[in-house]
């Protein structure tokens, strides 16, 4: 549940904006590498026979990952 009012955060958001997508270029690389360590980790616990597919999960995770950060900045840069 929010504690803010809907528009006081979203005046916050705006006016972090730049500051935020700075945060994510600065740490896009770390974050990438810690996703892929835990998609690895999910990887190496699903026995290959409960698989439905022969994946790459570090691969498929990155690109993921990827995807994720290019929707967050086109969010906030739209916002």
């Amino acid at each position: 549940m929010p504690v803010l009012p809907r528009r006081i955060r979203d005046s916050l958001f705006r006016m972090a904006r730049s500051d935020i997508l700075a945060f994510l270029d600065d740490h896009e690389e770390e974050l990438i590498r810690l996703f892929v360590e835990e998609i690895r980790k999910v990887d190496a616990h699903i026995p290959e026979e409960r698989a439905f597919i022969d994946l790459k999960m570090a691969a498929l995770g990155e690109e993921l990952i990827r995807a994720v950060f290019a929707a967050l900045r086109r969010f906030a840069e739209d916002f």
